[in-house]
C-alpha cells in the first residue's frame, strides 16, 4: 500500500495524466545505501532525508556503517553514550515510518581477540543496540590486517552471533557480513571458500564486484556465488568518491547488467559523502 501510494503520488506529479496500468514489485529483496565510505559522516539532518527519500523511490535498507563513528569501529566494545544512542533510535523510527530497515554495523577485525571474552563484547554491544530499536545487523571485516581477517574465525563468529542473538529474537533479520576479501581482485587462497562452506546459510556476505570500484555483471555473480554457495550482496563502490575527491560523481549510471536480479540477495550503494548531490546516482542506481 506505501509503495502503491508512492506511484500515485510520481503519477500525480505530472502536468498531465493519459490511463495508465501500472505493474510494480521489486526484483531485488533488499536494495538501498551502505554509508561505508572514509570522510564525513552524514548529518542528522542528512539521513533523515534519505531515509524520506529511500520510501519515496522503494528503497527499503539503509546499512550505517560510517568509518568515522568511533562506537562503530575503534570502541566497537563500548555502548553510545545516551545523546548518540537516542539518535541512534530516533534514525530506526524514521527509517521504519518510511519502510526502510536501518540496518547497524559493527566493525570489529582491527582489535577483535579471537576469545569468549569478545564474543560476549559483541553480543553485550548488540542488545544494547536490540533496546534502541535496531532490528537487523551487519559486521564488517573490510579494510583490516592481522589476525582479524581469520575466514574460520569470523564465520565461527557470525554464527555464535546468530545462535546466541539471532535466533534468540523473533523480531531480528539474519545478518549481513562484509568479508575482507571483498573483491574479485584481492581475493586469494580459500578464504571465500571457508566463508560458504562454514558460515550459515542465511547470513548474507556483500561483494563489491572485480575490483574494489566496479560495476556488477552475470559473469561476476556466477563466480561469486559459486565460492560462497548463496548469492552475494552487492556493495556497490558508486557514486561513493573518496578515492577522487576532486570529482562529483552524478553523472548517469551505467554497466551493472540488468539480468542479474536472480542471482542478488541485496543491491546497496556507498554514496559521496555529500547526501544531496549523491541523490541523483543513487535514483539512477
Amino acid at each position: 500500500t506505501f509503495y502503491g501510494v508512492q506511484t500515485f503520488l510520481q503519477i500525480a506529479s505530472q502536468p498531465s495524466i493519459m490511463g495508465v496500468t501500472v505493474t510494480d514489485y521489486p526484483s531485488v529483496p533488499q536494495r538501498g545505501l551502505v554509508e561505508g565510505y572514509y570522510g564525513n559522516p552524514y548529518s542528522e539532518a542528512n539521513r533523515m532525508s534519505l531515509f524520506e527519500f529511500f520510501g519515496r523511490q522503494k528503497m527499503n535498507m539503509y546499512i550505517y556503517g560510517p568509518k568515522d563513528d568511533i562506537y562503530h569501529r575503534a570502541k566497537w566494545r563500548e555502548e553510545y553514550p545516551t545523546a548518540e544512542a537516542e539518535k541512534i533510535a530516533e534514525y530506526a523510527k524514521v527509517a521504519k515510518a518510511n519502510k526502510v530497515d536501518f540496518v547497524w554495523a559493527i566493525h570489529p577485525g582491527n582489535d577483535i581477540k579471537w576469545n569468549r571474552t569478545d564474543s560476549l563484547n559483541m553480543i553485550k554491544k548488540l542488545n544494547a543496540m536490540y533496546e534502541l530499536g535496531i532490528r537487523t545487523y551487519a559486521v564488517f571485516f573490510d579494510d583490516i590486517w592481522g589476525e582479524g581477517t581469520d575466514a574460520t574465525r569470523q564465520a565461527g563468529l557470525l554464527n555464535y552471533i546468530s545462535d546466541e542473538f539471532v535466533k534468540k529474537h523473533s523480531d531480528v533479520a539474519p545478518l549481513i557480513l562484509c568479508p575482507t576479501q571483498y573483491n574479485k581482485g584481492w581475493s586469494s587462497g580459500d578464504y571465500l571458500d571457508i566463508l560458504g562452506e562454514k558460515s550459515y546459510k542465511e547470513t548474507n556476505i556483500m561483494w563489491t564486484g572485480n575490483s574494489v570500484i566496479d560495476m556488477i555483471n552475470k559473469k561476476d555473480m556466477e563466480w561469486i556465488n559459486n565460492r560462497i554457495k548463496r548469492n552475494a550482496y552487492i556493495w556497490l563502490n558508486y557514486p561513493v568518491n573518496d578515492y577522487c575527491v576532486d570529482h562529483m560523481l552524478m553523472g548517469p549510471t551505467y554497466g551493472n547488467d540488468l539480468d542479474i536480479a536472480p542471482m542478488l540477495a541485496g543491491f546497496t550503494s556507498n554514496p559521496m559523502e555529500y547526501a544531496e548531490a549523491s541523490k541523483v546516482s543513487l535514483y539512477s542506481i
